[in-house]
């Protein structure tokens, strides 16, 4: 596995043509994997675990598939090539299918704790027999644990007492650039021990082990347990008699006569000797984990970064690639030639009939395929005689789903405890929230009924977004990882988003799939001032890949867009929703006359495809265009009518989804880009634009960033005006904050002139 790990790396630098930039690999954090990874696959894993491999030790993964039959040769020589081995370990991407996708340091590692939450929650909602549950590992190198993520996880209520959780620290005490100092060290093993977790270490090897319990031992071990970690990394570099000087160089007579019982040829295999390049202490340490039942696991594997490479130990090793002529004699010292250097075991060996045996018992079943949850097309959370905000409705949705008999039993919720800010009170009051043992109620007779139980579908977090997005991503791969389908919808405050955006896009990333409802949205939380102010979720939304944004104004369109939202979950490809709500109330009459004068089915699958046109003028032609969504339409409305007392009628589309209309015009010119033949256009917009509108002038106006919008103009060579939110807001009245920037339908009015200008 070393040999096969580290050339793949070297092949990838030096055997295929250069590439413009470089590429890389990390030869020696790969190396200090190797015995962890032995251990773990070939003597611990059964059926069904699962594993999150370090980022750094995707060559190891990859030689470990290929050793058990689980990739094909010729990816070897394809690692970060076009269609090859991915950088990291994907999900998505490899054609070995990590269980966990990793790469953004910190996520990965938590991914297990959350996936072991998952399978919890679903045992408890489904029948399931009673069978040897999988175990999630997840293997990280220590400087990893400086991500904050970690320890937010590490620490949240609900992610406690997760037994069949087991962390593996590849302790080299290396980062990227310097030698980490022993009390960091000491200090994480503290951290876990204050959380709750068991601990193992496996800091020395059993040759070192017995060597302390022999006379003089005690010498030896002290010794070594006083020297730096930068004094104990250097010896690494040397072998033989230089070994030994340096390991004396600040010794006294005492370790001198200690050490005198070894030979120089000795010396390495006895000072080299750490506990995670042992394979029967790691196995044990592994064993012990698994006895412990009631809490998550953390092995301290102390290594060597670039173990059996000549870099080992040189705190500049972590990009350090071997030279053609350290990789020639790596090859002959390993018995290997060019003809058979990619060879895997003879079949008929010991080594290659336990390779098949491993390849068979951890060979992954591919996953059924999602089945379908029939969703309506609205849940009837209306008539709305009075004005409402898209929070509110959020919120009688959801308890209105509660009734629903096949979308409630996989339908769960979860928030960074903002549940009754978001809305959730009526959904939490029916069906509960998860605690794998009853709580006794301490809601004291409140409107909101805080019932915890095994059955509740509800999942409260710590005040952590990350931790928010990385339960998603657990609940959004159920089916996959644990055999049941669920329907996740987590809310967030809006401005939050962007705290919790790495575990949002590895949650994306790895496949995953759930609803998001930010809420509220922009300024037009007006008193709460700058802080609690959101302007460029929008633009988020339409940017990140697989999620869908949406932003609806009225109650009807939200209903639509809500149950639409959870069919995709289940659609194939299945998508996500991102759903950009306020808590202003907003007056229902536009949208209800509308319903009124056209077809309400047709009004749907516009406001589904991500548009409709809210107003337009009957009797003359219109001269402008008004393009909004979300909490500003009542303003765009009202301007819309001053601009027909101007002489100047107005279209009003009001963008449901501009993610949906923008994606939509995209693959259509890029479709046209790719063949050169331009075609007649299709999409959502030339649909709700008759050919004679399409040049019509524009003013775009939304709470968001004004370039969300902005592009609608390019779409057909319009003249655009672009209104939104530059700026950081403030404290005040929406009305201050509105004219502030440039939001009042006066404002509107005037920048629609100066787009007919």
């Amino acid at each position: 596995m070393l040999w096969l790990a580290t050339r793949m790396i070297d092949s990838a630098n030096h055997d295929r043509p250069q590439s413009e930039v470089k590429v890389g690999g990390h030869q020696a954090s790969s190396a200090s994997m190797v015995s962890i990874m032995t251990a773990l696959y070939f003597a611990f894993l059964e059926a069904g675990d699962k594993v999150a491999v370090k980022p750094h030790a995707s060559p190891v993964y990859h030689a470990i598939k290929y050793l058990t039959g689980g990739l094909d040769r010729s990816y070897l020589t394809r690692l970060r090539d076009f269609g090859g081995l991915q950088a990291y370990p994907s999900r998505t991407k490899d054609p070995d299918r990590p269980d966990f996708s990793t790469g953004s340091v910190g996520l990965g590692v938590v991914a297990p704790l959350f996936a072991s939450f998952a399978q919890r929650y679903v045992h408890a909602h489904f029948a399931h027999s009673d069978g040897r549950r999988p175990r999630f590992i997840a293997i990280a190198g220590d400087a990893e644990l400086d991500e904050g993520n970690v320890w937010e996880a590490v620490s949240d209520p609900s992610l406690q007492g997760l037994g069949d959780v087991m962390w593996i620290i590849d302790t080299n005490r290396q980062s990227l650039d310097r030698i980490v100092h022993e009390q960091k060290i000491k200090k994480l093993i503290e951290f876990f021990h204050a959380a709750g977790w068991h601990v193992v270490e496996a800091k020395w090897g059993s040759r070192l082990v017995e060597a302390f319990n022999q006379p003089g031992g005690d010498v030896l071990r002290r010794h070594i347990e006083e020297m730096s970690n930068e004094r104990y990394q250097s010896l690494f570099a040397f072998a033989g008699p230089d070994l030994r000087d340096q390991f004396l160089a600040d010794g006294d007579g005492e370790v001198r006569d200690v050490l005198s019982g070894w030979a120089d040829d000795e010396l390495t295999s006895l000072l080299h000797n750490l506990g995670g390049h042992d394979l029967s202490v790691l196995i044990d340490c592994f064993q012990q984990c698994d006895r412990v039942t009631d809490r998550p696991s953390v092995v301290i594997a102390y290594t060597v970064k670039g173990w059996g490479l000549p870099i080992a130990g040189d705190p500049l090793n972590h990009s350090a690639l071997l030279t053609s002529t350290q990789i020639d004699a790596m090859r002959h010292s390993m018995g290997l030639t060019n003809a058979d250097e990619w060879d895997r075991f003879d079949a008929n060996s010991a080594a290659g009939r336990w390779c098949a045996t491993i390849g068979e018992r951890l060979r992954q079943d591919v996953a059924p395929e999602r089945p379908h949850v029939r969703v309506p097309n609205s849940i009837g959370s209306g008539p709305w005689t009075k004005p409402v905000s898209t929070q509110e409705v959020f919120g009688r949705i959801l308890a209105r789903l509660a009734a629903d008999d096949e979308v409630a039993p996989r339908l769960v919720t979860a928030s960074p405890d903002v549940s009754v800010s978001t809305n959730l009170g009526g959904w939490i009051n029916k069906v509960g929230v998860f605690h794998p043992i009853p709580q006794p109620d301490v809601s004291q007779g409140g409107v909101l009924r805080w019932n915890q139980h095994a059955g509740g579908q509800h999942i409260e977090l710590g005040i952590s977004e990350m931790n928010l997005f990385l339960m998603l991503q657990a609940l959004g791969l159920s089916h996959e990882v644990h055999g049941e389908v669920l329907l996740p919808i987590g809310t967030v405050y809006d401005p939050f988003v962007c705290r919790g955006l790495d575990a949002l896009i590895y949650a994306l990333y790895s496949g995953s799939r759930f609803i998001l409802a930010g809420t509220p949205s922009g300024i037009t939380l007006a008193p709460e001032g700058g802080a609690h102010q959101s302007s460029v979720t929008a633009s988020l939304g339409t940017e990140l890949p697989s999620i869908s944004y949406v932003e609806p104004a009225y109650a009807q369109a939200l209903d639509w867009l809500l149950c639409d939202g959870l069919q995709r979950l289940t659609a194939d490809p299945p998508e996500s929703t991102y759903l950009r709500i306020s808590t202003r109330p907003i007056d229902q009459t536009p949208f209800t006359e509308l319903t009124e004068r056209v077809d309400v089915d047709t009004l749907r699958a516009d406001v589904v495809n991500g548009g409709y046109r809210l107003r337009a003028p009957v009797d003359r032609p219109a001269e402008i265009v008004l393009v909004t969504c979300g909490a500003v339409v009542p303003e765009v409305v009202t301007a819309a009518q001053m601009l027909d007392d101007e002489a100047l009628p107005a279209i009003v589309l009001d963008l449901t989804s501009p993610d949906r209309v923008y994606r939509g015009w995209r693959n259509e010119t890029a479709a046209a880009a790719s063949s050169a033949r331009p075609s007649r256009p299709t999409h959502h917009l030339a649909h709700l634009l008759a050919p004679h509108e399409r040049r019509l002038p524009m003013v775009t106006v939304q709470d968001a960033a004004s370039h969300h919008l902005a592009w609608v103009g390019s779409v057909f060579g319009s003249r655009v005006v672009a209104v939104g939110v530059d700026a950081f807001g403030q404290s005040g009245t929406i009305s201050d904050l509105y004219s502030a920037f440039g939001l009042s339908s006066e404002q509107i009015v005037n920048a629609a002139l100066v787009a007919c200008a």
